[in-house]
């Protein structure tokens, strides 16, 4: 899953150099963190926060299939 991640942010972004995602796991959930630039922080979002969302979406939709719940934190 943090492959994935980190392919879509890499797509994303100008810098891809700088994406990094880590994974922090829970009891129940795995967190992952993912982080971007500061000049790509705003693509990575997107407006009203649509493409975070829809990251997301993707995350929990593949994580359901490997019965895992995960949860996507943006850090600046």
């Amino acid at each position: 899953m943090k492959e994935l991640l980190e392919l879509i942010a890499k797509a994303l972004v100008d810098e891809p150099d700088e994406v990094s995602v880590s994974e922090v796991e829970g009891e129940q959930t795995i967190i992952l963190e993912l982080r971007v630039a500061q000049d790509d922080l705003g693509k990575v979002i997107g407006k009203q926060g649509r493409t975070a969302r829809s990251i997301r979406t993707l995350l929990s939709a593949a994580g359901t299939k490997l019965g895992k719940r995960f949860h996507l934190e943006i850090i600046e």
